[in-house]
């Protein structure tokens, strides 16, 4: 992750990055878990895909148009292992078992949507539908990638909302994503051109309504076209901390990814600053909601 001036530090190890300011000052937390571009070796070394075709699951960025929140008084976390390779937006054990050598565990979800359609909690496949790996993978990689990546992440995320409850009562998840500009074959609108943005509550229930009208009146405001719920309405990490009875808030957030990069090269596209200013409107207009209180 790019670096941040002082007085913010980066507390990094080797598969997540947490950004976090001097003192947070609003109960916010962004997590951003699909954006992250360090590819292990041996899992580029194990795929029929070259390194551009693995990317095609990858956030790409995402991290970097967010970290403004950390000087509006907000932590950011965001993994540095790459989607392809662990997916922590699903439960651990998400598993599809023609992946692997042995039988899994009794335990394993082996029927969910995601898993049938490739994208479990180790994927089969990248968003474009092309299969990862040449050959099948040993039993004991499930358990490598739950406890390198998928767990600290979890870990991290929680200890953060855990401490934000405790200092004011209540917390709020943005959960940073980004798609395709045009839905890909493992999606429910193949082939159509998408929106700007999309929000995800979880069709209302996993935050209350005020934030989420906020954030949509803030895109609205600088031209974005935003929908709700279509066709992502949020995520296992969206429905894990959605809890608002609880005094836990979340919202997903999905930007479409030609506004701010070439989606064939995965580089910067010439509007990406103006995305990451929009994306400070926004965050200062829902710093400026969650500040009275909670909703």
């Amino acid at each position: 992750m790019d670096s941040i001036t002082p007085p913010f530090a980066a507390d990094d190890d080797a598969v997540l990055t947490v950004l976090r300011p001097a003192h947070q000052s609003v109960p916010v937390v962004f997590s951003s878990p699909h954006s992250g571009r360090d590819y292990p070796a041996a899992f580029v070394a194990a795929s029929r895909l070259d390194p551009r075709g693995l990317r095609r699951s990858e956030d790409s960025f995402v991290e970097q148009l967010y970290q403004g929140v950390v000087a509006q008084g907000m932590p950011l976390l965001a993994a540095r292992f790459p989607r392809a390779y662990c997916d922590v937006n699903r439960e651990a054990g998400e598993l599809d078992p023609a992946m692997f050598a042995e039988p899994l565990p009794r335990d394993a979800n082996t029927r969910s949507p995601r898993v049938l359609a490739g994208l479990g909690t180790i994927p089969r496949v990248v968003a474009s539908g092309a299969e990862i790996y040449a050959g099948k993978l040993p039993l004991a990689e499930i358990d490598h990638r739950l406890e390198t990546c998928y767990h600290p992440y979890h870990r991290r995320l929680a200890a953060l909302l855990d401490e934000t409850r405790r200092r004011f009562g209540w917390s709020l998840l943005v959960d940073c994503h980004s798609m395709p500009s045009i839905g890909g074959p493992m999606d429910r609108d193949s082939g159509l051109s998408r929106v700007d943005v999309v929000l995800g509550d979880c069709y209302g229930e996993a935050c209350a309504p005020r934030i989420t009208a906020v954030v949509e009146a803030a895109f609205q405001a600088r031209g974005y076209r935003v929908v709700r719920n279509t066709p992502y309405a949020g995520g296992h990490l969206t429905r894990s901390h959605g809890k608002p009875r609880r005094g836990s808030h979340a919202l997903q957030i999905e930007l479409n990814r030609a506004l701010y990069m070439n989606e064939a090269e995965h580089s910067h596209g010439p509007a990406f600053a103006q995305v990451q200013a929009d994306l400070d409107h926004m965050v200062a207009a829902l710093a400026a909601l969650v500040a009275e209180g909670q909703p």
